[in-house]
């Protein structure tokens, strides 16, 4: 593969280990030698590529670098519905899916995100989160520099050139990058790298769309402070609020990436009825964090206008069978415009054997359960996020969900 700034990409062997050879012009040397530096330091992290060593001759550098199956863009049109490739374009990409053979990327039925693709989008985070650590910004962190690799039964994606794209190319990207980076003489932090994840993960989940609008008009965009169009992720409540915090215009007002890796965008179904659950036991009725969870009420069960503006109830929402099952077991009844209440009823089915006539409702795996109260009420999850991360955050029981051990996760991944 030739490159625009004369580099090179061969397949290759490196001490009888396949590789892939990346070739550069040895006038590039001074350029990229803090660029191998960081190969070399990130080389442990599970979600970086393998740097296994360099050569040189009289004109080039060449690189040993992991060799993958192909790069994140290529995956994310291979399987999209929406991709139109031309004729070779179409060639390549049916080869490559015989060599990924089986992989499922949206769910069918609410086009969002498989568990493979979460887990895909997660690794990306992961990486990103041992560069920081190392104070490596990536600078050019984009689908094409996200590589894919097959692990056994599952697949891997692992972050390559660091910077080595922007040092040897005055080109640059377009359509990836903060807008601190496309103004002159803007201060940059690692910040710039979280802006152009959020535009990662609004790729991945939007079958290949991107928030700043067509190819040619995305840094005139991003440079203008314009709207972005969050219209395709705006029934994913998660998503919708994680990606738009990341490309907030102000870096200051982006998360940080540990904060990013704990979004619910990426709890598993059991993570997310826990949540709900434990902040179900930490509100007691009547007192003020009472008071300001019940102020999401409108937003999550939405309201009518009859004569005055009413919360919806959530039993118009919920079967009867249900309600009458659970009613015994909730002292006072339940209140069915509560925020609460609705918590103690899923509480009860998380936690209390269930009778079949609700199995059948219901499920009887986290999965069913998350997945009949996400359908009915989307914002439920987002909502009661928010207010924990305003009012009680820090309160012991919710520790596992913000402070967690991130080192250990991600070496778990290795």
């Amino acid at each position: 593969m030739l490159c625009i700034d004369g580099t090179v990409v061969y397949e290759g062997t490196y001490d009888g280990r396949p590789v892939a050879v990346k070739r550069i012009l040895q006038s590039h040397a001074t350029l990229i030698a803090p660029e191998i530096k960081n190969l070399v330091a990130s080389d442990h992290g599970p979600n970086i590529v393998r740097y296994h060593g360099n050569e040189n001759d009289r004109n080039f550098i060449y690189l040993a670098l992991e060799r993958c199956d192909c790069n994140l863009y290529d995956l994310i049109r291979l399987y999209s519905t929406y991709s139109n490739q031309n004729e070779s374009i179409s060639i390549y990409l049916e080869k490559l899916k015989n060599v990924l053979r089986d992989v499922k990327l949206w769910e069918g039925n609410i086009d969002r995100p498989s568990p493979l693709l979460l887990k895909l989008m997660s690794d990306i985070v992961s990486g990103l989160f041992a560069l920081h650590k190392l104070n490596i910004v990536h600078r050019d962190l984009k689908p094409q520099n996200i590589l894919i690799i097959k692990e056994s039964s599952t697949l891997c994606a692992k972050l390559s050139d660091m910077g080595i794209s922007k040092h040897l190319s005055g080109f640059g990207t377009t359509g990836w990058k903060a807008p601190e980076q496309l103004l002159d003489g803007q201060h940059q932090t690692s910040s710039i790298d979280l802006f152009s994840l959020g535009c990662v993960l609004f790729f991945c989940i939007t079958h290949g769309c991107h928030p700043f609008g067509d190819h040619d008009k995305r840094d005139g965009n991003i440079r203008k402070n314009n709207q972005p169009d969050l219209s395709l992720v705006k029934d994913f409540p998660e998503a919708s609020d994680l990606i738009s915090s990341l490309i907030n215009f102000d870096p200051e007002k982006r998360p940080k990436v540990i904060e990013v890796l704990h979004h619910p965008l990426f709890w598993d179904a059991k993570n997310r009825l826990s949540f709900l659950c434990d902040t179900s036991d930490r509100v007691i009725k009547g007192a003020d964090l009472d008071k300001a969870l019940e102020s999401t009420a409108s937003t999550i069960l939405g309201t009518e206008r009859i004569v005055l503006i009413n919360v919806l109830k959530w039993n118009k929402k919920v079967d009867e069978k249900i309600i009458r099952h659970f009613l015994p077991y909730a002292e006072g009844g339940y209140k069915f415009s509560s925020i609460r209440d609705l918590l103690r009823l899923i509480q009860n089915i998380v936690s209390q054997p269930l009778p079949e006539d609700i199995q059948k409702l219901v499920g009887t795996s986290y999965e069913g359960f998350d997945n009949y109260f996400t359908t009915r009420f989307p914002l439920l999850l987002i909502e009661v996020y928010k207010f924990v991360c305003t009012y009680c955050k820090g309160d012991e029981c919710f520790k596992k969900y913000f402070m967690k051990s991130t080192e250990k996760s991600i070496a778990d991944k290795s």
